[in-house]
């Protein structure tokens, strides 16, 4: 069984992300609808309240990146 997804999880994250949403256009993503859908993962046990503008924005690069 794997372990829960939290913030720091950001490469695994971003795979799920990529998953879950792979037609998104990431150039219009706007971080309260990463925010969301990062908390509505399966799987993710993180508190939506711990998060922040950096580690948002690690995960949307990182997605960038998935997603290239």
């Amino acid at each position: 069984m794997p372990r829960p997804l939290g913030w720091t999880d950001v490469r695994a994250l971003a795979e799920a992300l990529e998953a879950a949403h792979p037609d998104v256009d990431l150039e219009r993503l706007r971080f309260t609808d990463l925010h969301r859908w990062i908390a509505e993962l399966p799987g993710f046990s993180g508190d939506p309240k711990a998060s922040n503008e950096k580690l948002l924005e690690a995960i949307y690069l990182a997605w960038r990146d998935e997603r290239e």
